[in-house]
């Protein structure tokens, strides 16, 4: 999938799950990321980003981890993604995971991976699910463990033990 597709799949549920003044501003962005115009595109998004719009928050890290050139930042995407996990997103625990998984943006943490893709599982994500299982063949039994405790600690604290 195409990451105008995924955006623009995105952006067609930011307008049916949120408000005008947000839905407008994403959807500026949006027109800008797609004339290739990233320093509007991130004008208008960060500011919602930053407001704690979850959708928002998932879509930057999306651009940012998978961009071409002249938007790629993987530590900025990690921490989009972060701020969307401790939110409850599924997608972004999953993609977050991939980060620990890749050591993309992040020290390569296999049982830090295991507990967002569980987690993300947990929340419906088929592909943390996944994922999930092929992490835990790079795991020992003990590593698996753990990371089956730091989900449940994850989940049980409402995302601020993660």
């Amino acid at each position: 999938m195409s990451i105008k597709k995924l955006i623009t799949g995105l952006t067609l549920s930011l307008v049916l799950a949120c408000g005008g003044a947000s839905a407008a501003d994403f959807s500026k962005g949006l027109d800008a990321f797609n004339a290739g115009d990233y320093k509007t595109t991130l004008s208008e998004w960060i500011p919602l980003a930053e407001q704690g719009d979850v959708y928002t928050q998932h879509t930057l890290g999306v651009i940012l981890g998978n961009g071409n050139d002249a938007i790629k930042d993987i530590k900025s995407a990690v921490k989009w993604y972060t701020l969307a996990a401790k939110q409850g997103d599924a997608r972004a625990q999953s993609s977050l995971g991939s980060q620990y998984q890749s050591g993309e943006g992040v020290l390569k943490d296999n049982q830090r991976a295991y507990m967002w893709f569980s987690t993300a599982s947990f929340n419906g994500n088929q592909v943390g699910d996944i994922n999930k299982s092929s992490v835990v063949k790079e795991m020992t039994p003990a590593d698996v463990s753990k990371a089956q405790a730091m989900s449940s600690l994850c989940l049980e604290s409402n995302y601020t033990d993660c």
